[in-house]
């Protein structure tokens, strides 16, 4: 696991790099440059550029097209940070360390800033170097996974569900949805940067599914468990709001015992491909074992 932490840190700095440079070549108005930097480049673990890049690699697809994918995706993640964090959403004070958007720059350029980002990220992939079925093939993959049927749709659904009580398959629904969808889009944008085979294509949906859940249901322990340092955020938001989380409908130890489960089948769908997807096994161990 130390080659795997030492390989980790590398991709996170190439898409530190990438996503600098990007922004460093962009003419959009200063103000709103300032106000995109100011989240998309205060770090964060970068795990959804680093799931294409590896997925891209796995199917010895090309890496100049997972890139640019991986960077679409860091882009429309960061704009759902921000309007997750306004005053009519989850309305929080600190994202990775430091105030959010709306507390710096007001709430109505941290809108317009999740608004550029949200759709910089779809002229990206116009621009990526594959074939224009392959293109739209993506901007069809990404937006769907980005909108009703997928992140926004969750988060109208955990609206919905603050301060009720739902069952566990519902729950299972908003996760899938407002984590997993997205998840899903950055492992097969990877795959799409190759030629995957339908069964490998088959098993790597399976294994974004379960790497997906398993990411929201730590996600949920670590409100609970996690420190406010480390994880850049106030923790106990979820309990605050009235959220429906895993702890709070299984108790801890058993949502613990649950994400193990989902972890294991998210390692067990990559068997087709052997040694050669044992960063993505990693990868799952790093969610998994997080504390930030």
């Amino acid at each position: 696991m130390e080659r795997f932490a030492t390989m980790l840190t590398e991709y996170r700095q190439n898409v530190d790099y990438y996503l600098e440079n990007l922004m460093a070549e962009s003419d959009m108005l200063p103000d709103l440059k300032k106000a995109i930097s100011y989240s998309l480049l205060s770090g964060g673990k970068r795990i959804r550029p680093i799931l294409t890049l590896l997925t891209c690699e796995l199917v010895e697809g090309q890496k100049e097209a997972a890139q640019k994918v991986g960077a679409a995706l860091e882009f429309i993640h960061t704009y759902s940070l921000i309007h997750d964090d306004l005053p009519a959403m989850d309305d929080d004070e600190f994202r990775r360390g430091q105030k959010t958007n709306h507390l710096v720059f007001g709430e109505g350029l941290a809108i317009l800033a999740g608004d550029a980002l949200l759709t910089e990220a779809f002229t990206l992939l116009t621009g990526v170097n594959l074939s224009g079925e392959k293109r739209c093939q993506l901007i069809k993959l990404i937006s769907t996974a980005a909108g009703p049927a997928g992140m926004v749709g969750g988060q109208v659904l955990d609206l919905q569900a603050e301060g009720k009580n739902i069952d566990l398959n519902q729950l299972k629904k908003i996760h899938q949805k407002k984590t997993g969808e997205l998840f899903k889009a950055a492992i097969l944008g990877g795959a799409l940067c190759g030629q995957p085979q339908r069964e490998e294509w088959q098993a790597l949906e399976k294994y974004a599914t379960n790497l997906g859940l398993t990411f929201q249901i730590v996600d949920d322990i670590l409100d609970v468990t996690g420190d406010s340092e480390k994880l850049g955020k106030e923790v106990g938001q979820d309990e605050k709001r009235g959220k429906n989380t895993y702890p709070s409908l299984l108790g801890l130890a058993e949502a613990q015992d649950r994400a193990e489960e989902v972890a294991r089948k998210a390692r067990e769908s990559l068997k087709i491909f052997g040694e050669n997807a044992a960063d993505l096994s990693n990868l799952v161990t790093f969610v998994l074992k997080r504390s930030y």
